[in-house]
C-alpha cells in the first residue's frame, strides 16, 4: 500500500527558565494519543511551511509568534501515511497561553523533566537522534 508524504512542522517556544513548551495530545487523538509532543500539525495544500507553523501554534496554544532559526527534521512514519516533521525555533512569542481541545494539557518543562514523560514517536525519535534520551 502508498503512504503519500505530508509535512508537520514543530515549534520550540522557550521560557525565560529555558523550558520548553510541550502539548499533551488528546486520548483519542488518532495518532500518539496520551503523548507528550511539540506544538505544531500539518501544512495544508498551498500552504508555506512558516505559515502554518504561526497557524498551527495560534490554534494549539493563543499564542502569537514568528519563525525563527530551523531546528532539525526528521522522517516519522504511521501506519497510514508518512511524514517529515520540521522543527523550527519560534521568536517573538506574545499572548496567553491556553490550550485548544485537540489537547489536554500543557506545560513548560526542562529537558530532565520532558525525559520521563511518555512522548509521542517524533519527539522521542528526535530526542534520542540529538544524543538527549
Amino acid at each position: 500500500m502508498k503512504r503519500n508524504y505530508g509535512l508537520t512542522m514543530r515549534g520550540i517556544i522557550k521560557n525565560n527558565n529555558g523550558e520548553i513548551l510541550i502539548l499533551k495530545r488528546h486520548p483519542k487523538s488518532r495518532t500518539d494519543p496520551d503523548t507528550w509532543e511539540l506544538p505544531g500539525g500539518k501544512v495544508e495544500g498551498g500552504e508555506f511551511f512558516d505559515d502554518a507553523l504561526v497557524r498551527e501554534i495560534k490554534e494549539e496554544t493563543n499564542l502569537d509568534c514568528e519563525v525563527g532559526d530551523f531546528a532539525t527534521a526528521i522522517q516519522h512514519d504511521y501506519p497510514y501515511k508518512r511524514t517529515v516533521q520540521m522543527i523550527m525555533y519560534l521568536d517573538n512569542i506574545e499572548g496567553e497561553f491556553k490550550i485548544s481541545n485537540e489537547h489536554t494539557d500543557g506545560k513548560y518543562a526542562s529537558i530532565d523533566e520532558i525525559k520521563t514523560l511518555k512522548l509521542s514517536g517524533c519527539l522521542e525519535k528526535v530526542l534520542k537522534e540529538k544524543k538527549v534520551l
